[in-house]
C-alpha cells in the first residue's frame, strides 16, 4: 500500500494545498498554466511543500511529455540522452517536454553546463527544484534563463485543510472513525511540511490501539514519535525561527539570549559549519567597520570548528558569538555596497574616468589612457585629490560613517582627505 503522503498527492490545481501568492486565481503561475504557455523556472521552497507536485501537475495540465532527473542518479550523460529523446518526442507547435530536476542545486557545474543549449532553444521547458538558495547554487547562465518562484511552508489553516482531507477522502482512512481532538503537536512536528504531517498522522493512526477509532490528542503525537514537540527540526520552519532568533539576538547586542539560540540549535543537532558561516556574515553584515577584529574572530572560529568538531567547537563558537553581541554595531559598509549596487542598475555602464584607466599599450596612452593620474604616495598624507567616480556621478555619496568610536576615525579622515564631501 501506497505512503499516505502519496495517496493524498494533489493531481490538478483545484486539489493543490497552499502556495496561493503563485497558483491562486489571477496568480503568475496560474495564468501561465491556464494559457498553457510555460517557460523555464525554478520552485525555492523548504522541503514538503508541494515542489514535485507542482511540476507533476503543469505537465498533466499541459498533456506534454515529463521527464525526471536526479542530481544524484544521473550524470551528464544522462541529461544529454534526455534532451535527445526531448527533441525526437516534439511535436510541431506543441508544448516543449518538460524536464524536472529535483534538489537541482545538487547538479554539478558540468551538469547545469548541458542543460543550457536544450533550455535556451527550448528543446526542453526547464522546472527546477530546490530547497537551497538557487543564488548560490544555480550556475548563473542557467539562473538567468529562468524564473525563480518561492514556495512557502503552510500555514496553520492549510495544514489543518490537509488533515481533514485526509482522514475524509483517502480511500482508507475515511473507513475509519477518526477525530483530530487536539492538533497543536501534529502542526508544531511538522514545521510546514505537508509531506512530514501526512507521515506523522499516518503514524499516528497506525500505532493506534484500536482499529476503527482513533482520537488524536498532543499526547498521544508525543508518545508515539518520542520527541519533544519544541524540538528544533533543522529541514522545518523551526530552523528558521530559531536562526534568525539568533542573529537578531547578536545584532541587539543580547549575549544572553544569543547564547541560548546557540544552544537550541547546539541540542537540535545543528551542523556547527552552518551556526559559524552565520557568524562569518553577521560579522560583515551587523559588526562591519565598528569592531573590524570581529570578522577576523567569526572567521578563525570558522577555522576552528573545521579543525576540531563537537563538542570541543561549541566553546569557540560562543567565544565569537558573545564578542560579536558585545561589539559595537555598525552596517555602514552593507549600505554602502547595497546604495552602489542600485546605482549601477539604475546608471548602467558608466565610463571609467581617463586618468585612472590602464594604459598597457602604446595605442591606448595615445587615446589618453591614465593621462593625469596623480600617484598618491608622492603626496603628503598619501593622500591628493582626484576623480575617481565616473563624470555622471562624481558626487555621488554610498558610504556614510556610523560615527562608533572606531568608524569616528576613519569618518575624521575623509573629512581631513575630501572636505567639504563628507561633511554633507
Amino acid at each position: 500500500m501506497e505512503p499516505l503522503a502519496e495517496r493524498m498527492r494533489p493531481r490538478t490545481l483545484d486539489e493543490y494545498v497552499g502556495q496561493s501568492h503563485l497558483v491562486g486565481k489571477g496568480a503568475v503561475l496560474r495564468n501561465m498554466i491556464d494559457s498553457r504557455h510555460i517557460s523555464s523556472f525554478i520552485l525555492w521552497g523548504p522541503p514538503g511543500v508541494g515542489k514535485t507536485t507542482l511540476a507533476q501537475i503543469i505537465a498533466n495540465k499541459l498533456e506534454t511529455p515529463f521527464y525526471t532527473l536526479s542530481a544524484i542518479a544521473n550524470g551528464v550523460k544522462d541529461v544529454r540522452s534526455v534532451i535527445e529523446k526531448a527533441k525526437s518526442n516534439r511535436f510541431f507547435n506543441a508544448p516543449s517536454p518538460i524536464l524536472f530536476i529535483d534538489e537541482i542545486h545538487r547538479f554539478s557545474k558540468s551538469q547545469q553546463d548541458s542543460l543550457l543549449g536544450a533550455v535556451e532553444k527550448g528543446v526542453v521547458t526547464l522546472i527546477g527544484a530546490t530547497t537551497e538558495n538557487p543564488s548560490f547554487e544555480v550556475i548563473r547562465p542557467l539562473l538567468s534563463r529562468c524564473q525563480v518562484y518561492v514556495l512557502k511552508s503552510l500555514d496553520k489553516k492549510e495544514l489543518l485543510k490537509l488533515l481533514d482531507q485526509a482522514i475524509t477522502k483517502d480511500i482508507y482512512l475515511k473507513e475509519k472513525d477518526i477525530k483530530i481532538k487536539e492538533s497543536e503537536a501534529l502542526l508544531r512536528y511538522s514545521g510546514g511540511d505537508a509531506r512530514k504531517l501526512l507521515n506523522i498522522l499516518e503514524l499516528v493512526i497506525e500505532a493506534s490501539e484500536e482499529d476503527n477509532k482513533v482520537i488524536i490528542t498532543n499526547e498521544n503525537v508525543v508518545n508515539c514519535l518520542q520527541q519533544n514537540p519544541l524540538a528544533y527540526d533543522k529541514d522545518g520552519e523551526m530552523h528558521y525561527d530559531i536562526i534568525s532568533a539568533f542573529i537578531k539576538s547578536i545584532r541587539g547586542s543580547d549575549p544572553d539570549a544569543t547564547l541560548y539560540w546557540m544552544a537550541r540549535m547546539i541540542e537540535g543537532g545543528e551542523d556547527p559549519q552552518f551556526i559559524a558561516r552565520r557568524l562569518v556574515i553577521s560579522a560583515s553584515e551587523d559588526i562591519g567597520l565598528a569592531n573590524p577584529n570581529a570578522l577576523l574572530l567569526a572567521n578563525a572560529a570558522f577555522d576552528t570548528v573545521m579543525k576540531i568538531g563537537w563538542p570541543e567547537a561549541r566553546i569557540a563558537l560562543a567565544e565569537a558569538a558573545v564578542y560579536l553581541a558585545v561589539s559595537p554595531k555598525s552596517n555602514s559598509a552593507y549600505l554602502g555596497i547595497d546604495a552602489a549596487l542600485a546605482e549601477v542598475k539604475e546608471s548602467g555602464n558608466q565610463p571609467v574616468p581617463l586618468p585612472i584607466r590602464n594604459a598597457p599599450t602604446k595605442l591606448m596612452k595615445s587615446l589618453g589612457y591614465n593621462d593625469g593620474y596623480k600617484y598618491p604616495h608622492d603626496y603628503p598624507g598619501h593622500f591628493t585629490e582626484q576623480q575617481y567616480l565616473p563624470d555622471a556621478l562624481k558626487n555621488k555619496r554610498f558610504w556614510y560613517a556610523q560615527h562608533s568610536p572606531q568608524e569616528e576615525k576613519h569618518y575624521q579622515w575623509m573629512v581631513q582627505c575630501w572636505g567639504e564631501r563628507y561633511k554633507k
